[in-house]
């Protein structure tokens, strides 16, 4: 059947995305613009306003912790499921925690009301962190079990240990916060508060490197909006060491980064619920498809085979017998042709697809072929079957009516041209008497080659065989 050429080794991907580089210029531009520009105010005392950011950073980490937690159900994958509970910590801290504390319980000492949410905070990106890290590996099911359990009861169990140490906890932050630290930077609070932003911090810039690396080699597009997102968040714990306006009343740009964070967040999750929902209408597509070929295959091919069959027994003096035996060949071809094309997979290489097509036609007619395939050549679908049934039309002309006993077919690329050739050594024909002729072979053929776009030609003569050219 003759050799192929191999594509070219694919590129290897980016170990960077152009968005996560793009999104730590931007933060180290508005972090080196906060220190060294002292005379731009950046907080704002408005504590609804704060409010506002906290709910809807956690509403937007919940609901993509929901899409992880299904990635979860359908891959098994152990960095969905890490994910699902970061953000799950992350949200409860947000909101939950820091509201019931300040507001319902009304403890605001600069101690519980700081250091629960610190250290749940800190879980979740040392957790962000460890999702980044186990990468592909596969988790075990019962892990579904405790996507929300397993979040609550940390927190519960530090809020416990907290609260019973009560008194002896160091004050966080104090209310020594003045309207200058709206201008300067203050580095505020407790070394161990300073010391939680700095490995908060730390684990988010790690992972969104991690992340990044990631989204580039498996071509996951959550991962790919996760990355830049991790920088954000990394960034906004580094300005609450100079800003800790996290345990204020006070907004800064600190709240500004994470809430963008978030919002990276949704048009991941956006993104993701996109792409699933259009490759479930090619699941359906592809499964409609097949059904279609089965009912050809099971249906329609078997009742050609029939007529063949009872024809092939009619006496030899009978009429039309030669012409309806060769209608039903030629419509088992069409049908074999439908059948194919219907079960085909939409990535399939076109070297692949004329490969097979080229075997099928060799053991059905008894005749020697040589495919020789450039398979850096790509086509889609709809060229993919259009250039196949030139194939096959090309090739059953050259049997029935030519008698060729080899056809060479070729694939190729000329001149940024690319071309397939199917060249064989039969009696061959008069070219003009042939196209004069209007046979609806050629025609179609010829249609075939337009729609591709492109241009068909034939070369023969009596006694030289013949070659058709399409070049698109």
């Amino acid at each position: 059947m003759g050799t192929s050429r191999s594509a070219p080794a694919p590129r290897h991907p980016r170990s960077w995305s152009s968005r996560t580089v793009a999104t730590w210029v931007f933060c180290i531009l508005v972090t080196a613009f906060m220190l060294w520009s002292p005379y731009v105010a950046f907080g704002i005392p408005n504590r609804s306003l704060h409010l506002v950011l906290d709910s809807v950073d956690s509403c937007v980490a919940l609901f993509v912790a929901y899409l992880l937690h299904n990635r979860f159900l359908r891959r098994q994958r152990l960095q969905d499921w890490l994910l699902c509970e970061a953000l799950v910590l992350l949200g409860l801290a947000g909101l939950l925690v820091t509201y019931l504390i300040e507001d319902v319980v009304g403890i605001r000492d600069g101690r519980l009301n700081v250091w629960l949410p610190l250290v749940v905070r800190v879980m979740g990106a040392i957790v962000v962190l460890a999702a980044a890290i186990a990468g592909d590996r596969i988790g075990p099911r019962w892990l579904r079990r405790w996507t929300l359990l397993a979040p609550v009861l940390l927190i519960a169990v530090v809020a416990v240990v907290l609260r019973v140490a009560g008194g002896t906890l160091p004050v966080a932050l104090g209310e020594d916060l003045t309207d200058s630290s709206a201008t300067a930077p203050v580095f505020a609070g407790h070394p161990l508060l300073l010391s939680g932003q700095a490995v908060g911090a730390l684990c988010f810039l790690a992972a969104s490197i991690v992340v990044a690396r990631q989204a580039a080699r498996r071509n996951d597009e959550l991962l790919r909006w996760l990355a830049p997102a991790c920088t954000l968040a990394g960034f906004a714990r580094v300005n609450y060491l100079l800003y800790p306006s996290l345990y204020t009343d006070w907004l800064y740009t600190g709240d500004v980064l994470r809430t963008a964070c978030y919002l990276l967040l949704l048009v991941g999750a956006l993104r993701e619920l996109q792409l699933y929902w259009s490759a479930q209408t090619q699941v359906a597509v592809v499964e409609d498809r097949r059904r279609l070929a089965r009912e050809l295959h099971d249906g329609v091919m078997q009742e050609l085979a029939y007529i063949r069959v009872e024809t092939s027994m009619l006496p030899d003096q009978a009429a039309s017998k030669r012409q309806i035996s060769d209608a039903a060949v030629r419509a088992l071809d069409e049908a074999r042709a439908a059948v194919n094309a219907l079960g085909s997979l939409d990535d399939e290489p076109l070297g692949y697809v004329l490969h097979r097509a080229a075997r099928e036609l060799a053991a059905r007619y008894d005749v020697r072929l040589e495919v020789d395939v450039d398979d850096s050549i790509a086509a889609d679908r709809d060229q993919r079957h259009a250039l196949v049934r030139i194939m096959r039309e090309a090739v059953v002309n050259a049997v029935r009516h030519g008698d060729a006993r080899l056809v060479r077919v070729r694939l190729d690329q000329v001149d940024g041209e690319r071309r397939l050739t199917i060249e064989d050594d039969g009696s061959g024909f008069d070219v003009g008497s042939g196209e004069s002729a209007g046979g609806y072979g050629i025609v179609s053929m010829r249609d075939r080659a337009k729609g591709l776009p492109g241009s068909m030609r034939i070369e023969s003569a009596p006694g030289d065989g013949s070659t058709v050219t399409v070049t698109w």
